[in-house]
């Protein structure tokens, strides 16, 4: 460090140049970096959905769930395995380890379930998707018209709008929800086909044999080489009426003889409503790795350019656009983070009174931010509220890097105004290098001990406190080589201060406070054990959360009706709901979806959601309005089950576990038992102050007409079971036969009986069935039908059987709530013997991620102490300085408790910070006392220490309050997420400045009166 000076003069101009393109590379890398809301993370889920028709619930279980469960679970990597099984499907999703390659996991599922399945009944279709952010929408549109019907409006979206939308960079899909597909029904006259002597098989087999592109092969002639195509196809209704059935030699039987062709809506069990009309939904899903922002804007481009060519009447509108969101969100941090910079920055030069020590600070900051964003450019990090959240958190330390230094030079100035400021540039930074490294050390190892975080939490805050330890290193190496260059550069050569000189440096800085409290221990030892209270009796009386929560102004109103609800009843119960829903001042849009939803689930035509989307102006918070849509909907429409959530908050529950935040497992043999227990303990859920929308978790499938057939019945009169299966289902459903091409569209063709869409159980009593030689007997002579009423979907975990009972919070914290549950279940909950009940969602989420932040504070301490003990080599100033820094979290334990905030990941991460950040300023506090204790008395020593420290640490310790201040208020939904870490830093902060003052000091005297350090002549100031 001795030729320093001569480094910054003689690399002043390639620094400066260096520097220069720093700043031009950190605009580039800002405007590249892709925009999102969150990270991108891949979450270790996988699920698996088999859909096996209409089969009870009983043999799903054993035919598709349970050799599903056991093949999963061979899966190399798999944490544990949680199955739904309903009627006609199941739903298994695999939880795999967070260092999971969750790529060639689900190849690996993929492979198992091939393995069986030729085991699984034959119509079961199996699907297996990754869970993650990419599989939902980002934004949605909907397709409304009052001229065009469903299937034109369908057709529209189809073949037109999902085509044009397509063309946007970064879309992976786009998804058509709603409408009605166009289909081709053959309605069966059975009278003349039973005259006729014929049966639906043979118009079945004649539509097989029928419609059909069929190569034959090649056919060489004179030089010309052509392919021969047999083309059987259907492209009309007039060929399908035309196809010949039968020809005896007396009569050739034609479709249009014993049928009538007419188009109609395709047979579903789904409704689309947009904002009270009948609509398609547009769904765009983007692909992994593409910027939200720009496909966001590139698609509301589009879709203006759509709006020219779409037909008259025809209009498409934005019912949710999660991108609007994300730049709030951003824009809201980045706000925080340049008001909070600003702010600092005018206490800098209000303690500083310099141009040149204010402008250099000024100039130095934008140089760290733009090193930090070319580092996260080049490291695959995206923009986010993770990554800006942690810039906006670090400026306060990035600020307290370039103060210490410039506030050295500059004291060193006001001590000697008479020498040039080469030499005092060479005198300050030699002095504080060791110092600063050692500082900087102790506040980057923090960080570090987040690599043990698992979950969800430690995805996102890994991201975050990277992007810390990335800022803070930045900030280092701008500080330590860039500002003494950028102080040069505003000084003049062989420049003098014009502070005015002096006499006596020391004696005008000495604090005679200090010498009170370094005198009266006794101040510092009540400081101590307050502090120590506080840490010991403030954490019960704390309210605790897991991820902090955001005002997102976008509603996911989850919904459910009585089983067995028709579709038609179900959408005018939930035309009473959008009544209330209209009425609510503070509601944009509204979409609606019946019998599917936005994730990937599986859904009967009685469940559903609404996504809500808030104005931007919303007077009320989101939490506000679910509560008042709550209490009308409850009170109008008291038999549907509700639930609600926000947008992102339930894509992350998704994602996890479970979305909602309480959810407790009973577990169980009996699943009459584990009924029972879910029903008490939803009753004891719900008189728990602070829960809403509780579900006991027993869902019931619709009731159930069984047609029981008579083998011996059947036989005698040569039919099959299969065979009365089919014509069971065309009197009902009808049964697709075939397919029918017209204008490079596809239109299924379906046959079916009379009247099969208003069929009542009295008339599938009454119907008859085809013989093989075309009379028709009543169907009551060869089976029976009987009605019985809908089993419950079974849950399991780990191949055994459990009830799920779950609530969300309202104006309840999740600890203290989850306490007065446990507390009530065991007092009114009897469990019998091999039954058990864990709590699971947000809370298992809390508490494990709450003992990993534990170990992470315990290990953080250790390395801050390392740190010091490398520096200074004596245990009792690593001892006192440890103590003295994790006494600081006393102050922000007592700031979360004053604000109401909870404590959750971010508050906790905000408890690891301040211990490395009073450790750092300790450092410097203890330097400046063992330079000065070499020629000097002890008392004197710490005197002196103190008082040329105390600028600086109020400068600090203010500058990075008022750049946190923002973010503390939380305006702004990114905001929102570090308000908690945010209002922990400042409560450190605060409680910093008594234990750096007063308890350091007392405590630096009672080590250390009696201790002889070296004595060193004093050399001369320009070869010191």
């Amino acid at each position: 460090m001795n030729n320093l000076n001569n480094f910054f003069v003689t690399h002043r101009k390639p620094i400066s140049l260096v520097m220069f393109v720093i700043l031009l590379a950190g605009g580039f890398s800002y405007s590249q970096l892709k925009t999102s809301l969150f990270p991108e993370i891949t979450f270790p889920k996988i699920k698996i959905i088999a859909d096996a028709g209409l089969q009870p619930i009983n043999k799903m279980m054993v035919t598709v769930t349970k050799p599903l469960e056991n093949a999963v679970k061979q899966v190399p990597d798999l944490s544990y395995v949680r199955s739904t099984t309903s009627r006609g499907s199941c739903e298994i999703s695999a939880f795999m380890n967070w260092d999971a390659n969750i790529d060639l996991s689900q190849q690996r599922i993929e492979s198992k379930i091939a393995q069986i399945k030729n085991d699984l009944p034959p119509e079961t279709n199996v699907t297996v998707e990754k869970m993650n952010p990419s599989i939902l929408p980002v934004s949605g549109y909907t397709l409304e018209s009052h001229d065009l019907s469903p299937i034109e409006l369908k057709q529209l979206a189809t073949y037109t709008v999902k085509p044009f939308l397509s063309q946007v960079d970064g879309v992976s899909e786009i998804r058509v929800i709603g409408g009605k597909t166009k289909e081709y029904w053959l309605i069966l006259n059975r009278q003349k086909m039973s005259a006729l002597g014929l049966t639906p098989d043979m118009i079945t087999n004649t539509l097989l044999q029928t419609a059909f592109i069929k190569s034959n092969g090649y056919l060489s002639d004179y030089k010309m080489l052509y392919l021969t195509v047999t083309d059987a196809s259907v492209n009309s209704s007039e060929q399908l009426r035309d196809l010949v059935i039968s020809n005896n030699r007396k009569r050739v039987v034609q479709v249009k003889d014993v049928a009538t062709v007419q188009i109609n809506p395709g047979v579903e069990y789904t409704k689309i409503n947009a904002n009270g009309h009948e609509g398609v939904l547009i769904a765009v899903i983007k692909q992994p790795n593409s910027n939200l922002v720009d496909v966001s804007a590139a698609m509301s481009a589009k879709v203006a350019e759509l709006r020219k060519i779409l037909p008259k009447g025809v209009s498409i509108k934005p019912y949710y656009v999660q991108a609007d969101f994300v730049n709030e969100s951003v824009k809201s941090v980045s706000d925080s983070l340049w008001i909070g910079l600003a702010l600092a920055i005018i206490v800098a030069i209000i303690f500083l009174r310099s141009f040149k020590a204010s402008a250099t600070i000024l100039i130095t900051i934008p140089i760290t931010l733009g090193l930090t964003m070319v580092v996260l450019y080049a490291g695959g990090y995206t923009f986010n509220i993770m990554t800006l959240g942690a810039i906006a958190a670090a400026i306060g330390l990035i600020i307290d890097d370039a103060i210490v230094v410039v506030e050295q030079i500059h004291r060193t100035h006001e001590e000697h105004p008479e020498e040039p400021t080469l030499t005092l540039l060479e005198k300050a930074v030699n002095y504080l290098f060791p110092a600063m490294v050692g500082s900087s050390v102790s506040t980057v190892v923090i960080f570090i001990p987040f690599l043990l975080m698992t979950g969800v939490a430690g995805a996102y805050f890994k991201v975050m406190t990277d992007t810390m330890i990335i800022t803070l290193v930045c900030s280092f190496f701008v500080t330590w080589i860039g500002l003494p260059v950028i102080y040069l550069l505003l000084t003049k050569n062989g420049e003098a201060s014009n502070i005015p000189k002096k006499e006596d440096a020391y004696g005008v800085k000495r604090q005679s406070w200090v010498s009170f409290f370094i005198l009266r221990p006794a101040v510092s030892m009540a400081l101590i054990v307050l502090l120590i209270l506080v840490i010991v009796l403030v954490p019960p009386r704390l309210q605790t959360g897991f991820l902090p929560d955001m005002d997102e102004g976008s509603i996911v109103l989850d919904y459910t009706s009585p089983p067995g609800t028709s579709l038609e009843e179900t959408d005018h119960m939930l035309r009473q709901i959008e009544k209330v829903i209209i009425r609510e001042p503070d509601v944009e849009a509204y979409s609606r979806r019946t019998g599917t939803q936005m994730g990937f689930f599986i859904t009967e035509p009685n469940t559903g959601d609404y996504l809500i989307q808030l104005k931007k102006s919303h007077a009320k918070t989101s939490e506000e309005v679910i509560s008042d849509l709550r209490t009308h909907i409850e009170e109008t429409q008291p038999a549907l089950r509700v639930d609600f959530g926000q947008v992102i908050g339930d894509m992350l529950g998704d994602l996890m576990t479970s979305t909602q935040p309480i959810e407790i497992k009973i577990f169980g043999n009996d699943q009459a038992r584990l009924h029972q227990l879910s029903k008490q303990v939803a009753g004891v859920v719900t008189e728990v102050k602070g829960t809403a929308d509780v579900f006991d978790g027993i869902v019931i499938a619709g009731p159930a007409a069984d047609i029981l057939p008579d083998y011996a019945r059947l036989a005698q009169y040569n039919l099959t079971p299969a065979a009365l299966q089919v014509q069971v289902q065309s009197a009902l459903e009808g049964n697709l036969v075939g397919n029918l091409f017209e204008k490079e569209q596809l239109s299924p063709i379906r046959m079916v009986y009379p009247d099969s869409r208003v069929q009542d159980v009295a008339g599938i009593k009454r119907l008859t069935i085809f013989l093989p030689d075309g009379r028709l007997i009543p169907i009551t002579q060869l089976a029976k039908v009987e009605l019985r009423q809908g089993n419950a979907e079974v849950e399991r975990e780990n191949l055994q059987a459990m009830g799920v009972v779950s609530a969300r919070l309202d104006n309840g914290d999740l600890g203290s709530v989850i306490r007065a549950i446990k507390q009530g279940i065991a007092e009114k909950v009897n469990l019998p013997p091999g039954y058990h009940v864990e709590y699971g969602g947000a809370y298992a989420e809390q508490q494990q991620s709450f003992k990993e932040l534990l170990m992470i504070l315990v290990t953080a301490s250790l390395l801050v102490f390392g740190v010091i003990l490398f520096l200074f080599k004596q245990f009792r100033i690593a001892l006192l300085i440890l103590v003295v820094a994790v006494l600081g979290i006393g102050g922000s334990l007592l700031a979360l408790f004053v604000t109401g905030t909870p404590l959750n990941v971010g508050s906790y991460t905000g408890l690891i910070m301040i211990v490395g950040i009073i450790g750092e300023n300790a450092i410097f506090t203890f330097w400046q006392f063992r330079e000065s204790a070499k020629t000097s008395p002890v008392d004197d020593a710490i005197i002196y220490s103190i008082s040329t420290r105390l600028r600086p640490k109020l400068m600090t310790a203010l500058g990075a309050i008022t750049a946190l201040m923002p973010l503390a208020l939380g305006i702004g939904a990114g905001a929102q997420l570090h308000q908690p870490l945010a209002i922990t830093v400042i409560g450190g902060f605060i409680a910093a400045l008594p234990l750096l003052l007063i308890v350091l000091p007392s405590m630096m005297r009672v080590f250390y009166r009696n201790h002889q350090f070296q004595i060193q002549p004093v050399k001369d100031e320009h070869t010191k």
